[in-house]
C-alpha cells in the first residue's frame, strides 16, 4: 500500500494559545477539554512521525478521511477505545493508558 507523500502545515500552537488566551472564557473552556486536547496533540504527533495524511490512515483503519479528521478534534468526538487502538495500529503505534491519582 503506497502512501501519499505530504507537507506538513506550519502551525505554531504556542502563538495559537497566546493568541486564543486573550479571549474570554478560553481558559476555562480550554481547561474544560485539557485531556481531550492531550489525546488529540498524541494522534497527531503520531501521525505526523508516521508521515501519514488522514487519508492513508483512513485507508489503514478501513474507515473514511472524515472519520480520522474526527478522531483528531478534540472536543467535538469522543472516540472509542477500539477506535483509538485501530488508529494507534494505523500510525504503528500502541496505546498506553494510566489513571494517575490526583494530589
Amino acid at each position: 500500500m503506497a502512501e501519499t507523500p505530504h507537507e506538513p502545515i506550519p502551525h505554531d500552537h504556542e502563538a495559537f494559545l497566546r493568541k486564543a488566551s486573550k479571549r474570554r472564557g478560553f481558559q476555562a473552556a480550554y481547561q474544560a477539554l485539557s485531556v481531550e486536547y492531550a489525546v488529540a496533540q498524541e494522534m497527531l504527533a503520531a501521525r505526523a512521525r508516521a508521515g501519514l495524511t488522514q487519508e492513508a490512515v483512513a485507508v489503514r483503519m478501513g474507515t473514511s478521511k472524515s472519520a480520522v479528521s474526527r478522531l483528531e478534534s478534540a472536543g467535538k468526538h469522543a472516540p472509542s477505545l477500539a477506535s483509538l487502538k485501530r488508529y494507534a495500529q494505523a500510525v504503528g503505534c500502541r496505546i498506553e493508558i494510566r489513571l494517575i491519582p490526583q494530589p
